[in-house]
């Protein structure tokens, strides 16, 4: 039972900063939030601000800093449930937190090398805002499920698998979306697609499974 021995007041701090980037994002940008919101199942979101993307985004670097921290916090619940059940250690949680972080920002940085040199940038700007915004939103959808795994039930087995099920279920969804809008650029440059799908969609989720599989270590 997680929290019978785990001490929750690191989990609560972290769950505060990542409260406040998710209310800052909203206080912020309060309309495009509200479309946001909504965009499983509508794309609007996705036609609206794609045109408007920048290298560096306020509002997805806000919900960025939450999708680093809930996916951390519930990568630990998971491994703890799944795997091993372990006291909490900060300097493993931040190692934890770091190489989450660190993976992510060096795999977009790639992403955009690649798609430079094969010089399929404008679809690949349009599949990297995408992809962002429905990591994004898995990350504001962990957040109130990180609170509830922590502080009020105990995670069981079932429960976790069907949170990573409804995790891979919206990013799924935003694969498909994507796909829908893009349909002509994605043929048009498909053999160079799927070359950047093996070796930048692939690779670095079995990485990441290496890091959370050797946390304990």
């Amino acid at each position: 039972m997680l929290r019978d021995i785990v001490s929750n007041d690191w989990f609560t701090t972290f769950l505060v900063i990542a409260l406040i980037c998710i209310t800052l994002s909203k206080y912020l940008y309060a309309h495009r939030f509200k479309d946001f919101l909504a965009v499983i199942g509508n794309s609007k979101y996705l036609k609206i601000y794609a045109r408007d993307q920048k290298f560096i985004d306020g509002f997805d670097a806000l919900l960025f800093i939450n999708l680093i921290i809930s996916i951390s916090v519930f990568a630990y619940v998971s491994y703890s449930t799944l795997i091993n059940p372990a006291d909490f250690n900060l300097n493993q949680f931040f190692k934890l937190l770091f190489g989450v972080g660190v993976l992510m920002l060096i795999k977009v940085l790639l992403e955009r090398l690649i798609a430079s040199l094969f010089e399929i940038d404008e679809l690949i700007d349009a599949y990297l805002f995408q992809k962002t915004t429905f990591k994004n939103y898995s990350g504001l959808f962990l957040f109130p499920v990180n609170c509830v795994l922590i502080f009020s039930l105990t995670p069981s087995k079932i429960l976790i698998y069907i949170i990573i099920g409804l995790v891979i279920f919206i990013n799924l969804v935003g694969f498909i979306t994507s796909f829908k809008n893009h349909q002509k650029l994605l043929f048009g440059n498909f053999f160079y697609f799927i070359l950047y799908l093996c070796a930048l969609e692939i690779g670095p989720y079995l990485i990441l499974y290496k890091l959370i599989k050797d946390f304990n270590a």
